[in-house]
């Protein structure tokens, strides 16, 4: 029977281990994801193929194969790797991969009269996309970017296949202690729901205050009280106009 021994003795730690990867491996993607984006829109083709061929290869394989891969066959080559960066490595390399798709779909979606602007101005390159480009796509970025971080989470749970003492990891050895398996896995599911839920509040809180620098206010939904009666409003209005039309 599980206890709350068991709780504090290892989901605990597994919380923390599980962060860990999240935190690494986000930083990981996010900077593949800022290099190979802008990669992809440069003007030398010889740039662009080796860009897109990066995505396409990490896009196209699977993220625990190829940590199967550095934590098994990178020692071949004489490069030993411990589990956690091991895993960190397969999950930000194959995320950032994904990542580098939003930056170069959001820079893309950049109106090109801001571009000109620039070049009119004599930017160079480098100064029209830190200057110009990246400040107005940042806040594009961010709703995708939020659902490619609980996915990376989400993701963290394949690192126990190489004895990474995370959460799932954590939960399976508990299990084998205490021979139950619903209250355990129902447990692993609330953590994680937790954790994404953390982050999508904090994802929010970056998304509005990046709309602010660029001087766009953020959307307030109106509360259930108020789309209420906006409702009855409508269909009053509506009533009025049928019977109108009937008279």
């Amino acid at each position: 029977m599980m206890t709350s021994g068991m709780f504090w003795t290892w989901f605990l730690p597994g919380i923390w281990v599980t962060i860990q990867v999240t935190i690494y491996s986000a930083a990981l993607a996010a900077a593949v994801a800022f290099i190979v984006g802008p990669l992809r829109t440069s003007r030398f083709w010889i740039v662009r193929f080796l860009a897109g061929t990066y995505f396409e290869i990490f896009r196209g394989t699977s993220a625990l194969v190829l940590m199967f891969w550095m934590f098994f066959a990178l020692p071949l080559f004489g490069w030993q790797l411990v589990p956690m960066w091991a895993g960190v490595s397969a999950l930000g390399l194959t995320y950032g991969a994904y990542g580098s798709e939003i930056v170069r779909g959001a820079l893309a979606a950049v109106d090109p009269a801001q571009r000109e602007a620039g070049i009119a101005l004599s930017f160079t390159r480098f100064q029209r996309l830190r200057r110009i480009e990246l400040p107005q796509a940042w806040p594009e970025m961010i709703p995708p970017f939020n659902n490619l971080l609980i996915e990376l989470l989400k993701g963290t749970a394949l690192v126990s296949v190489i004895t990474v003492a995370d959460m799932t990891f954590a939960g399976n050895l508990v299990r084998l202690g205490s021979n139950e398996s619903a209250p355990i896995y129902t447990l692993l599911l609330v953590l994680y729901f937790v954790i994404a839920f953390v982050l999508t509040r904090g994802m929010r809180v970056v998304e509005r205050h990046a709309k602010a620098n660029i001087g766009q206010a953020p959307e307030k939904q109106p509360g259930f009280l108020s789309r209420k009666l906006s409702a009855r409003g409508e269909s009053a209005q509506a009533g009025t106009q049928s019977a109108g039309g009937i008279g």
